[in-house]
């Protein structure tokens, strides 16, 4: 679940309802990331269902009291060294698109080559139908995948997958195909 709203923003709280499993409250870090979420996750196709997002009248996800049983349904995250926005200005602020089956890869090291990004890919059960290096310096790729909910399951699979010692991979929505 983090994974999936943390492209949109940087997730702060996770709370799945104890009633209702298939229902979470998500916090983020700034109520613009909240309604980007909302304007590109509402009734996309995940799982065989349509998604639903919307405003919470909650403002913040409260975390269970001390002693206070919680099954591990409530997640905290915003001390996370995962989120993509925490740098005011970055780069990743002007790209953000909806859900596409095109995905843009990014910080690749230079030794990492097109056979073993498609290789990783396969070994969790995603097949590329198309890759595409950058032609300036390989850093960054487009993949292309059957449909959209393969490539949501794949983002939140592969994102800040490791590739090297000090370099792990970006994984975001596309806004071109290949």
């Amino acid at each position: 679940m983090k994974e999936k709203g943390g492209v949109y923003g940087d997730v702060q709280r996770v709370k799945i309802l104890f009633n209702k499993k298939d229902n979470a409250l998500i916090q983020y870090a700034e109520p613009q990331q909240a309604q980007l979420a909302i304007q590109h996750l509402d009734k996309v196709r995940w799982h065989d269902k349509q998604i639903r997002v919307a405003t919470s009248k909650h403002s913040n996800v409260q975390m269970p009291k001390e002693g206070q049983p919680d099954a591990g349904l409530t997640r905290d995250y915003s001390q996370s060294p995962l989120h993509r926005f925490k740098k005011p200005g970055s780069k990743n602020y002007m790209n953000i698109y909806p859900p596409s089956a095109t995905l843009h890869l990014s910080n690749i090291p230079p030794n990492i080559t097109e056979e073993y990004l498609t290789s990783a890919f396969e070994q969790r059960g995603f097949t590329p139908k198309g890759f595409k290096f950058f032609p300036k310096d390989h850093k960054m790729a487009l993949l292309q995948l059957n449909d959209i909910e393969t490539a949501i399951e794949a983002l939140i699979e592969m994102h800040n997958f490791k590739l090297a010692e000090n370099a792990h991979l970006r994984v975001s929505f596309s806004k071109s195909g290949i």
